[in-house]
């Protein structure tokens, strides 16, 4: 990798699940409803959000479900596919696939009230499929609906449904799609249909093995081939995310676009070492690397350079450059003397010669000085699947801040006003966006961009403008 390495590869515990508590198996794909998040696991058991970051079972209601539940809205209703029994549940491999409607998710809202459950789908005991873990996709392309259901227990089958009842659709013909995976489900990107599994073992704790694959194909019926040419009814599969330190066993996989570029997936840890090995709710970016997806990263505390992609400048506070003594410039000639080590610049050295009130920031090219290296701290609040951070200069309690006017700023302490936290989501090309909670006299959405080569502020995000993506590196 070089003597620079990005962020991608430095993980903490605290960016890598939920807090609150965030304890679920089997989550269904993440659902907004009226400023709130959702999501149901195996049992019919909630997860209930204000934020996207903090998590806990109050303000939800138990549904009446079995395992596996997906959810997705469709006009102004949601639609919940779960399975009756299957999956060895109840002592064999009979199941069924039911569907049923709400038009909110509210339990508290006078609308709140799931229909009659329709069965859609269904497997016997002595069958080659295993009517479990439903999957729910509908076709951006044809408004067709799709539901994928399956595990280890013979093939992975996706049927049509019709988007308006949630029934089987007319004439629909269940197929098989794969084999060796559970908890399936499709999204679909530039021409491809994907087709997302959980390969390995379920339900053994810290032993578990379960990971996320995913094949692609131009039709939602398959043939879904992974990236070195196999066939996922033959087993193949290219791996999205498997274990990372402190969690294992990331299964039941789903999608919630943002904004264009910004993907998130949700998931559970069959196993989260720092909540005593209990099962948790994971959301992490969603990356695309040669249309193929893959786990990104959450940004980890500690201490960067802040890159703009635009030039590979670094921000700093703009304060007067001291220069260091050390090195013969461009001259050669005899070297006579043991070469010593040039001591860095240290913060002690230059603080003092610091305005005390606020300083403005601007780009640069990066010499690893102390005005140039940020300190990330990860806060108990955030959006979906990323904590709020505050940023500040390492050492110091100098921290960045949105002004009135869109325009950016230290500020001498951090005092943890709205302006002063910082949204850091990593985007589908592995850049990363960096957002303000708020900015004083305005509801705008803005984010950090650099105008010019040498400039920053707060403007619109746009995924195709470079000026709006950020990369941070430790070295």
């Amino acid at each position: 990798m070089g003597f620079a390495a990005l962020v991608s590869v430095s993980l903490s515990g605290t960016v890598m699940a939920q807090i609150g508590s965030p304890f679920i198996h089997d989550p269904a794909t993440i659902q907004e409803c009226d400023g709130k998040y959702y999501t149901w696991g195996t049992g019919g058991s909630p997860l209930v959000s204000s934020d996207g970051w903090v998590w806990s079972g109050e303000g939800g209601a138990r549904i009446q479900v079995g395992a596996a539940p997906d959810m997705m809205k469709i006009g102004d209703r949601y639609l919940c596919a779960h399975s009756s029994t299957g999956g060895g549940l109840g002592g064999g491999h009979a199941g069924t696939i039911r569907t049923m409607w709400n038009k909110t998710l509210d339990p508290n809202s006078p609308d709140y009230e799931w229909t009659e459950q329709i069965q859609v789908a269904e497997s016997l005991n002595d069958e080659d499929c295993d009517a479990i873990d439903a999957g729910l996709f509908m076709d951006p392309n044809t408004g067709r609906l799709w539901v994928t259901y399956g595990t280890y227990f013979g093939f992975i089958r996706v049927v049509e449904l019709d988007p308006v009842t949630g029934d089987r659709a007319a004439g629909a013909v269940d197929i098989n799609v794969a084999i060796d995976c559970e908890a399936t489900t499709m999204i679909y990107r530039n021409g491809w249909y994907y087709l997302l599994g959980t390969h390995g073992t379920c339900c053994d704790g810290v032993n578990s093995t379960y990971n996320i694959v995913v094949g692609r194909s131009k039709s939602p019926t398959g043939p879904f081939i992974d990236n070195v040419g196999r066939d996922m009814i033959e087993g193949g599969a290219k791996m999205v995310l498997g274990a990372r330190d402190g969690y294992t066993g990331a299964g039941h996989f789903g999608r919630y676009i943002i904004d264009e570029g910004v993907e998130k997936m949700s998931f559970h840890w069959e196993a989260d070492y720092y909540q005593g090995g209990r099962s948790t709710l994971g959301i992490l970016p969603i990356v695309w690397r040669n249309d193929w997806p893959e786990a990104g990263y959450n940004v980890k505390p500690g201490v960067y350079e802040i890159e703009s992609e635009r030039r590979g400048y670094a921000l700093e506070i703009a304060t007067e450059y001291v220069r260091l003594q050390g090195g013969r410039g461009m001259f050669g000639g005899a070297q006579t003397q043991a070469p010593t080590v040039v001591p860095f610049q240290k913060l002690e050295d230059v603080i003092g010669n610091w305005p005390k009130g606020n300083i403005d920031v601007r780009l640069i090219d990066y010499q690893f000085r102390p005005n140039q290296k940020w300190e990330l701290v990860a806060l108990d609040e955030g959006t979906l699947g990323t904590p709020y951070y505050k940023i500040v200069i390492a050492g110091t309690n100098r921290a960045l801040a949105a002004t009135a006017g869109k325009e950016l700023t230290t500020v001498p302490q951090f005092t943890g006003a709205p302006e002063q936290l910082w949204s850091i989501d990593q985007l589908t090309d592995g850049t990363y966006r960096i957002m303000p909670k708020a900015v004083p006299g305005t509801n705008d959405k803005v984010c950090l961009i650099s105008i010019g080569d040498s400039n920053v502020s707060l403007g619109k995000f746009d995924f195709n403008d470079v000026n709006c993506k950020w990369n941070f590196r430790q070295y």
